[in-house]
């Protein structure tokens, strides 16, 4: 009885250290995370439900962006870039023609399409005020095509990104 006992209860330990290695993987988009068509009446969602949070002009955080530094709130704008090989990053402007700050979704848990750009987003998050590494950068550039205002002397950048909770895509010609 007494070995009965303990095998399960090493067999629980094993089962729950495989679970939470697991759980601390990155997810992976699936094909239709990719390729989703994003609409032109109505809004393709990912991630949380977006709503709760302040409503803020992408273009005043962008020109404070320490003010709304660790706060989470809703921005609007255009898809200018996005990531090509997952879908796990985008560039969103408040127009074509202005300077693009850089969306990540949180923890990797949601996607958005390959074929992003040209959409009008509204997503809702976490503005942070960040120095990236050298390293960080050069993968940036060599990977993704980044391009940077201004770079360091010793190759770092201060980025303004935006951990993003939950986004909605529409292929609309208005912003929300």
């Amino acid at each position: 009885m007494k070995n009965l006992f303990f095998t399960i209860m090493f067999a629980a330990i094993l089962a729950a250290g495989a679970f939470g290695q697991e759980a601390g993987e990155k997810r992976k988009p699936t094909e239709a995370d990719k390729i989703a068509a994003i609409p032109s009446s109505g809004y393709l969602k990912r991630g949380e439900p977006i709503g709760g949070a302040k409503k803020v002009s992408l273009a005043r955080v962008m020109a404070d962006p320490a003010k709304f530094a660790g706060k989470t709130v809703i921005v609007e704008g255009v898809v200018v870039r996005s990531c090509k090989t997952e879908g796990c990053w985008a560039e969103v402007a408040p127009n074509a023609d202005a300077k693009s700050v850089r969306v990540k979704m949180k923890d990797h848990s949601f996607f958005i399409p390959l074929q992003s750009a040209g959409s009008y987003a509204r997503v809702q998050g976490t503005v942070q005020v960040k120095t990236l590494s050298k390293a960080q950068v050069d993968h940036m550039i060599e990977e993704d095509g980044a391009k940077f205002d201004k770079i360091n002397p010793d190759g770092t950048v201060t980025e303004v990104s935006f951990e993003a909770t939950g986004i909605e895509l529409t292929a609309r010609k208005k912003s929300y």
